[in-house]
């Protein structure tokens, strides 16, 4: 796919999601990367422009350079952004009581302490939809008990096997203390995501690191 063929596709894309508001989002592509510029009315339209650009076939990487330009009744006093914040983290079953929250300038940093990845994506993911929100940081830090090194990525290899959306020979693991490398190729982002998010889900894994390239 040429340059000007997949900036028509992913333009497509972005036109075609209802999520998003796309008259403001300027695209480029230089062999397979696509750039995002412009501006756009939230943080979650930001992810969502991101998302979007992924689904398309033949983008390898997105840079997400949009800006986020709040309207002014959408504009929030910090510690009121911050209630609101706590509050929603605080009725969210999934996030633990041990995740705190500090707001500047309508940028949002999450802290404090979870056992699981999936306990920090949630606090990341309802804290991103709220109204008000410029960016989000999450330096929520993992805890947990050790892995056992051999467990981990028999478990996570074993994993990969049992998912119909991946190919699990194309895909290798990894271990040294809490860290797991998952290294290998994907055909799309969304199987690069489903790979990441099994290796995340391995007992005691406190960092994934992501050796994956999406190749068509």
């Amino acid at each position: 796919m040429s340059n000007d063929d997949l900036v028509t596709a992913v333009a497509e894309e972005l036109l075609w999601d209802p999520k998003l508001d796309s008259e403001s989002i300027a695209v480029s592509a230089d062999e397979g990367v696509v750039s995002l510029r412009g501006a756009v009315g939230s943080f979650h339209e930001k992810r969502e422009a991101k998302k979007a650009a992924e689904r398309v076939y033949g983008v390898i990487e997105v840079q997400n350079e949009l800006q986020v330009k709040l309207m002014t009744d959408s504009r929030r006093d910090d510690a009121d952004l911050r209630a609101d914040v706590l509050q929603s983290l605080a009725l969210d079953s999934l996030v633990p009581a041990t995740i705190d929250a500090d707001v500047t300038d309508g940028y949002v940093i999450l802290t404090g302490k979870a056992e699981w990845q999936y306990q920090r994506d949630e606090a990341d993911y309802v804290t991103a939809h709220l109204l008000g929100v410029i960016g989000v940081e999450n330096d929520v830090e993992l805890i947990g008990p050790p892995p056992n090194a051999g467990n981990v990525k028999d478990g996570i290899d074993r994993a990969f096997k049992r998912n119909a959306k991946l190919d699990a020979k194309d895909l290798s693991v990894e271990t040294s203390d809490h860290t797991v490398t998952v290294n290998g190729t994907v055909r799309s982002w969304a199987e690069h995501d489903e790979a990441i998010d099994a290796a995340w889900a391995a007992p005691g894994v406190r960092d994934v690191k992501d050796r994956l390239a999406v190749l068509y």
